[in-house]
């Protein structure tokens, strides 16, 4: 259906044999000791399923991560004309869309729309939809950077919803 309709798409494909026989050559352990850094590998071939009409183009990401005996292998395929490395960029913009829904629903409650009126219920989304955005403007401002990195859910769990005490000194507040 995309691509009747000219849509670019990129889906995950769950691994089989004939598709790690496609990248053996990547998943080949390296002589001499392992490295210590994360290494990635990015190749493109064609593959075509019993059920698809035709062949697809399928790009594998392999990554290699220090201490790890296997390498971990993702395929997906996509009608893209990309290189690889761009593909796979392209399909994790997905999952950090799909985390930012997440932590909206989780932190914030944004599909609690439980009003009579759909004029309600959009002003109610709109108004979780501030709170998200000012509350991740806020975290690089007003925290220290060991906190800086959490999620609103914890922040909101372990500053909002644990009493503080403020204490007072000459140049900062401390809670």
């Amino acid at each position: 259906m995309l691509e009747a309709e000219a849509f670019s798409y990129t889906i995950r494909l769950p691994a089989n044999k004939v598709l790690r026989d496609s990248i053996a050559q990547l998943l080949k352990r390296p002589v001499g000791r392992p490295p210590n850094d994360v290494r990635r590998y990015h190749a493109n071939f064609s593959y075509q399923t019993a059920s698809w009409t035709k062949p697809r183009r399928v790009v594998a990401k392999v990554r290699g991560h220090p201490g790890d005996l296997y390498q971990r292998v993702g395929f997906t395929f996509t009608n893209l004309s990309r290189s690889p490395k761009r593909v796979v960029a392209f399909y994790n913009q997905r999952g950090t869309a799909e985390q930012h829904i997440k932590e909206g629903k989780n932190a914030i409650k944004w599909t609690r729309l439980s009003c009579q009126k759909s004029r309600n219920n959009e002003v109610r989304l709109h108004l979780h939809a501030l709170a998200r955005n000012l509350g991740n403007l806020m975290r690089p401002l007003a925290l220290p950077d060991t906190v800086n990195k959490w999620s609103l859910t914890t922040l909101r769990e372990k500053l909002i919803k644990i009493g503080a005490q403020i204490v007072h000194h000459g140049r900062y507040v401390m809670f």
